[in-house]
């Protein structure tokens, strides 16, 4: 199996040089950019399974290197950064970035988020042979292979990669309360903590979807104290 590369888009050296030393122990190729340019060089080079990203650079912030990247590309994305006000968070998840740390941030913490989510992307393709190609639900369809989510009015478009996995899960599991806990496990691989607002976020992404096109009953329901719940009509 070919080694995984991760790419580190930070200004700072020593940021950088700690991140590179403490993900080539880990066994990962690693390549480094200071600014949008250089991380746009790096990955015209060849594939990258992994950027770690910072919000605060020269030039076009991380916010808006991510919104282009989500745009061409579905790697897998991670914000670390020292920006933790909630609106960062939020905004970050909303754009599609799989994971959002804050500095200072626990070595062992990073390199444990990269791999789940790494594992998770990487063997994607690995599917059990009993996933149907495609999901039916309230005149919407689901395609698991491209994660294109098709509408009633014939619009379609690509869901990124947390989207997708929640609502493969909603699927997969109609009428059954699905907890926080568990949703946050299957779209990134790691454990549910107090204030994490992931699910939250990508749950009102993934209603918007629906509520753009007039006709389409909730979906999604809260229920309060437990999770959430599909209550489509699939078929």
């Amino acid at each position: 199996m070919e080694i995984p590369k991760i790419l580190i888009v930070e200004d700072e050296l020593v940021t950088r040089n700690t991140l590179r030393t403490l993900f080539e122990a880990e066994g990962y190729q690693v390549l480094e950019a200071s600014d949008g340019d250089e991380m746009y060089q790096c990955l015209e080079k060849g594939a990258v399974d992994l950027v770690i990203m910072d919000i605060n650079l020269p030039g076009k912030n991380g916010l808006l290197l991510a919104r282009e990247l989500r745009e061409k590309t579905d790697m897998a994305l991670i914000f670390l950064t020292g920006r933790d006000n909630e609106v960062d968070k939020i905004l970050g998840l909303e754009i599609g970035a799989d994971d959002y740390i804050t500095k200072p941030f626990n070595p062992r913490e990073l390199t444990i988020r990269a791999r789940n989510l790494l594992q998770r992307t990487l063997h994607q393709s690995e599917l059990d042979s009993d996933e149907p190609d495609q999901y039916k639900f309230e005149n919407w369809v689901l395609d698991v292979n491209s994660r294109m989510l098709a509408g009633p009015d014939g619009t379609s478009f690509k869901l990124p990669r947390s989207e997708f996995r929640a609502l493969q899960m909603f699927l997969k599991n109609p009428g059954k309360i699905l907890t926080r806990a568990q949703l946050l496990k299957e779209m990134t691989g790691r454990e549910l903590r107090p204030n994490d607002r992931t699910v939250d976020v990508t749950i009102r992404r993934i209603r918007k979807h629906f509520e753009s096109v007039p006709g389409t009953p909730e979906v999604i329901a809260t229920i309060h104290g437990e999770g959430y719940r599909f209550s489509g009509a699939i078929g």
